[in-house]
């Protein structure tokens, strides 16, 4: 694609990057075939060829954002699938993350949004005043007729029926591995996760642990700064990085670290780009250096159980499946049966796509993908609460595409999609780390015993 910025504009960083990824695109429109939103809408400029046109017009003529503008930017989930697509190489990440910068900078939204926003940045990013919403909502829930905006309605539908208490191994601290030790890890525990779930981390922990690595939870790290990011607020998400980046230096600095571990997905994805995001800041070397060793927890688990390693069969407990005495893995084949949800920060974001299939394949489960498997569920972050009705859309298809597979569980890799689809289905959903934890010795997952689902259809594998 021809551009036309000026030598003076070309100075700016960003608008130098924007350019070559704009001068990237062939405007092939491949990326239209898997844009969720655009097969949802149908509109042009709600894909991401449409996007790139309007990104280009508004960087190259500095422009102020005009409303049509801004609305088909925000309605973009930044789910990459079209990163994925592109046969060019057009890295619509950074593209799509400097213009929501640029447009939160020159654009004055309506009150109302504005509103939105800040209560969003003020509360998600931090755990306890986000507990205290979440029980706000359950609280007006039963009034959510009365509310007229549907995007503070769906904030009501989103909050879970089940807030759990606060789990003391968030807290900084480092576990001991069982054994020898193999690796020293530091585990991000994130923000919203952390009033959402509980059981996502502390399964990692003793799933990490038991095949002898060292987990420390660093003191000073925490949320990775997405929330705000993608809502184009630069200066509050570079700050939030910062301090993950600083905590973790320390740590690689003092006793070192092999990894830092993620097991959101969509925190992952942005951890790995520190290194860009610092590039020009005086934390470029930390945050290049904490970019190097982030990895998924899927990532570390398959460096950890190589083919043949026998940590899936060291259990000899035995469980009731349909009143015969089963070994704790069932033969292949006749596992429960799990169908994978591959969030799409994970496969399109850090192209990460069969290393949680093939574990939790080798842990014994049955794994089926749903047909629109490279589709977004909807959630994106804070997408499900800003436009929920785009968001619905998309989760209904995507509960309908899993359900069809005949499931026992569902699994995901991060926690927003397990959230939103949850939201819709009577099928327990957990985290794919909360399986490989049971399938390896430890406790059965307490979202399973939730939701009701029976030992004789989803046995016990410790």
């Amino acid at each position: 694609m021809q551009t036309t910025f000026s030598p003076e504009q070309l100075q700016d960083p960003a608008i130098q990057r924007s350019n070559e990824i704009l001068r990237a695109c062939v405007h092939c429109g491949f990326c239209t075939a898997t844009c969720p939103t655009y097969q949802v809408l149908g509109d042009e400029l709600d894909s991401p060829r449409g996007r790139i046109y309007l990104i280009k017009d508004m960087l190259e003529n500095d422009r102020d954002p005009d409303p049509l503008t801004v609305t088909h930017i925000d309605r973009c989930l930044s789910c990459l699938a079209c990163m994925t697509t592109c046969p060019s190489g057009v890295n619509y990440m950074h593209l799509v993350d400097h213009a929501r910068e640029y447009i939160e900078q020159r654009y004055r939204r309506p009150w109302h949004d504005r509103a939105l926003r800040w209560i969003l940045a003020r509360i998600l990013p931090y755990p306890t005043r986000f507990r205290l919403a979440l029980l706000g909502a359950k609280i007006g829930r039963p009034f959510r007729r009365l509310i007229p905006d549907a995007r503070l309605r769906a904030m009501l539908d989103m909050a879970p029926k089940h807030i759990p208490p606060v789990s003391r191994n968030d807290d900084p601290q480092s576990f001991a591995p069982q054994g020898p030790r193999r690796k020293r890890v530091a585990l991000m525990t994130g923000c919203a996760q952390k009033a959402l779930n509980t059981d996502i981390n502390d399964a990692t922990i003793r799933l990490l642990t038991r095949l002898g690595c060292e987990v420390v939870v660093a003191r000073g790290a925490g949320c990775c700064g997405a929330l705000t990011h993608h809502m184009g607020k630069t200066g509050e998400s570079h700050a939030t990085a910062a301090k993950n980046i600083r905590a973790w230096a320390d740590e690689m600095d003092g006793a070192g670290l092999d990894a830092i571990v993620i097991n959101t997905s969509g925190c992952g994805t942005m951890v790995k780009d520190y290194g860009h995001m610092f590039r020009n800041e005086a934390l470029a070397g930390d945050a290049a250096r904490v970019s190097e060793i982030a990895c998924d927890v899927s990532e570390l688990l398959v460096e950890l159980l190589p083919e043949g390693d026998p940590a899936f069969t060291r259990n000899t407990a035995k469980s009731e499946i349909a009143g015969i005495d089963a070994p704790a893995i069932p033969p292949e084949g006749q596992g429960p049966v799990v169908a994978y949800h591959a969030a799409c920060s994970l496969q399109h974001g850090q192209k990460i796509k069969s290393a949680p299939k093939d574990l939790l394949k080798r842990a014994g489960f049955r794994v089926v993908e749903p047909a629109d498997s490279h589709l977004c569920c909807g959630s994106a972050g804070t997408y499900n609460l800003m436009q929920p009705e785009i968001s619905a859309k998309l989760k209904d298809r995507k509960i309908r595409t899993l359900e069809a597979k005949a499931p026992e569980i569902i699994a995901a890799g991060n926690i927003g999609c397990m959230m939103q689809i949850g939201s819709g289905t009577e099928l327990p959903v957990v985290h794919t780390v909360e399986l490989l934890d049971w399938a390896t010795g430890g406790p059965r997952p307490p979202a399973l015993d939730r939701d009701g689902t029976s030992a004789q259809s989803v046995p016990m594998l410790r």
